[in-house]
């Protein structure tokens, strides 16, 4: 009788709690060790477009994207750091679907949290040592603990504790840009509009802003350039006064923005050379801990989640009882050079986008 792997996932941020939905749902087990003591994230808003958006779908999230996000439409818009239009925001995909939405990374974690079986998730666990043989993978925690399992995910982002174990540490190379981020509330600016993503560009800044938590919250992000070297961080404190000097002169649009703020957060930005491989034997990299990427697109919690599912799919089809199974299934779905590889294409899928969802495969 054929055995499914057991899996252990690192890190219990959107890419781990949404990697181990994956796999709860193609009828796998799968466990969460987060080093927090409580779940839950810094930061403010995170965009989520139709890529990721069908494979929540997929996990039954369906009804918590459209509850916690706030859906932008047609009204978005690219425009000159004086207000003056440059072009539309494309806000559905290839095949008109809008399924694209502002979310707040603590909304996205809480309810990816709620979908999974009580006893899933460990907190208060910081992976300190990872090993492996031919059978088994153990990751041992700073608290004493040790798990051991047939697959261990490494999801604990850019500063992952694991990802030494399956290639050399890269230097980051800074960008030399500093993103100001942070959310106003709906009350605090009245006459926002909730229904759509806007950005403006100038001279080395731009500024963005769309909604969140269904409406009732802006998020917004300031990138200006800076020589200021610093750790790469969501929590690090700025100073408001500082971001608005930046925007001075700027569409007066930004201004009342930014005369709501009273707390804002910076992040240095920086980039890293692609990684040759995302795994090693029964090792596995996900998210940021494989690929971080510049904000620019949004796209790191969606090609987090799109890496979730890749995951899930083919570990799906793996039978722990054959020889090296495991570790050969990974590299098909753990290979930055994937290319036409469509061995990560689920075989069965369900309604109501079923075309859709087919679309994206071979």
């Amino acid at each position: 009788m054929a055995s499914r792997p057991n899996v252990l996932i690192i890190g219990g941020g959107i890419g781990g709690l949404f990697a181990a939905n994956a796999l709860i749902g193609q009828g796998l087990r799968a466990s969460v060790y987060e080093q927090a003591s409580a779940l839950g994230e810094i930061g403010a808003g995170v965009f989520v477009t139709p890529n990721a958006v069908r494979h929540l779908e997929r996990v039954g999230l369906a009804p918590s994207v459209e509850r916690w996000g706030a859906r932008v439409g047609p009204g978005s818009f690219y425009f000159r750091h004086d207000g003056t239009p440059i072009a539309p925001v494309q806000v559905t995909d290839a095949s008109g679907w809008n399924a694209t939405f502002g979310m707040h990374r603590a909304d996205f974690v809480d309810f990816l949290a709620a979908n999974l079986p009580a006893g899933i998730v460990h907190t208060g666990h910081r992976a300190i040592a990872f090993e492996q043989t031919d059978d088994v993978a153990r990751v041992e925690f700073a608290n004493g603990a040790i798990a051991e399992a047939d697959v261990v995910v490494a999801a604990d982002g850019i500063h992952s504790a694991l990802r030494s174990y399956v290639f050399p540490p890269s230097k980051p190379v800074f960008h030399g840009t500093i993103s100001y981020r942070g959310l106003v509330s709906r009350e605090r600016l009245p006459n926002w509009p909730m229904d759509r993503w806007q950005m403006w560009a100038g001279p080395s800044r731009h500024f963005l802003v769309f909604p969140v938590r269904h409406g009732t919250m802006v998020n917004y992000v300031g990138f200006v350039p800076t020589d200021e070297e610093m750790k790469e961080s969501w929590s690090a404190p700025g100073d408001p006064a500082v971001l608005r000097r930046e925007f001075e002169g700027w569409d007066p649009r930004i201004a009342d923005v930014l005369q709501q703020v009273d707390k804002t957060f910076r992040w240095a930005l920086y980039d890293r050379e692609p990684l040759p491989t995302w795994t090693k034997g029964r090792l596995t990299l996900l998210g940021d801990a494989a690929h971080p990427m510049l904000p620019h697109l949004g796209q790191g919690a969606n090609q987090a989640i799109e890496d979730g599912m890749a995951l899930a799919t083919i570990l799906a089809q793996v039978d722990t009882s054959g020889v090296g199974g495991v570790a050969a299934r990974l590299r098909a779905v753990a290979s930055p050079a994937r290319g036409g590889d469509s061995a990560w294409c689920p075989t069965k899928w369900t309604a109501p986008r079923l075309d859709r969802h087919r679309s994206q495969c071979p």
